[in-house]
């Protein structure tokens, strides 16, 4: 079986549950329609959009449905080392990226970083890198914003 492999990359303080639910139920079911196995790759980060879209993939597997999760932390990563933060958390949206997917979603909430320099608001550094990447990359992407 061939398989939809889908990146999500999002602001880890993204609380929209429903959005990421609806666009993950779409995947799926495309998935099964075109007869693959869906594929969620995202940064495993324990809160916001990795949360949620593992939280997803886990009920829906544990109801029967083919569905793999890749968890790519950016620190203690099972086969790869980033390097010390804040560093490692580029290098690995670069790396999932790398590995290649059929769609990328993104869910991109305001700039909370206590380090930024910028004085407008502007979206999270993280998401959006990782989508660019993705774009540059060839991979489709769709970002929603909060």
């Amino acid at each position: 079986m061939t398989t939809y492999r889908i990146l999500i990359t999002g602001s880890r303080n993204w609380t929209d549950r429903r959005t990421i639910e609806d666009t993950l139920t779409a995947a799926g079911a495309l998935a099964i329609a075109s007869g693959q196995r869906l594929t969620v790759v995202h940064g495993a980060c324990p809160t916001g959009a990795d949360a949620i879209a593992q939280e997803w993939a886990d009920w829906h597997r544990e109801h029967g449905q083919p569905i793999d999760i890749e968890r790519h932390p950016a620190q203690n990563h099972p086969t790869e080392d980033f390097g010390p933060w804040p560093a490692a958390g580029p290098k690995r949206n670069a790396h999932m990226v790398n590995l290649g997917a059929d769609a990328c979603f993104a869910f991109i909430g305001p700039c909370t970083s206590r380090r930024c320099q910028r004085p407008s608001p502007h979206p999270s550094h993280g998401a959006s890198g990782c989508a660019g990447l993705a774009e540059a990359a060839g991979i489709p992407v769709r970002r929603t914003t909060a």
